[in-house]
């Protein structure tokens, strides 16, 4: 069925089903504007879900992106503290070998004289003691000492009490 209507101030002939004639002439129009209207409501609501979409999408890109580019710096940094780690690490190990071997094992925590020190990062405790574990409390434990073990402030140097420090958190 052909129509020829004014929209707009423009003659437009619209082609559609053949449908039930109304009584009343209005009643097909309002009928065909109401079709037009929700195609037009429907053509806007697909382009804002996919406008919405879009938005998602690159918001998703964006924040990939940033997290990739935090984690590189993240690596990098951690490449340059380890790579200076790793020195101190090796020095404290032939340290370890010279002055604490002796009494301590460091590839197990069995008892030698003193207790066997891997996995003491683990444990997060001394086990004579109980207190926490820290950088700080490792190196007044090699510099002073205690009842069962003698004081290494007169023999090792600062630097070396960090490298020693150094190597046994990584048991």
């Amino acid at each position: 069925m052909a129509i020829l209507r004014k929209v707009k101030g423009t003659m437009v002939l619209s082609v559609q089903k053949a449908q039930p004639v109304p009584r009343d002439g209005h009643q097909l129009e309002n009928r065909t504007e109401n079709r037009e209207n929700e195609n037009i409501n429907r053509d806007v609501n697909i382009g804002g879900i996919v406008k919405r979409f879009l938005r998602i999408v690159s918001s998703a890109a964006v924040c990939g992106a940033l997290l990739l580019a935090a984690s590189v710096v993240a690596q990098n940094s951690a490449k340059k503290s380890n790579s200076g780690n790793s020195a101190a690490v090796s020095r404290g190990k032939s340290l370890f070998q010279q002055k604490c071997s002796v009494c301590h094992y460091d590839t197990s925590d069995q008892k030698k004289i003193g207790p066997g020190l891997k996995g003491i990062s683990k444990r997060g405790t001394f086990t004579v003691n109980g207190n926490k574990i820290t950088d700080e409390s490792l190196k007044n434990w090699i510099d002073n000492g205690d009842q069962l073990m003698p004081p290494f402030k007169e023999v090792l140097e600062d630097a070396q009490v960090k490298d020693v420090v150094a190597y046994v958190k990584t048991l």
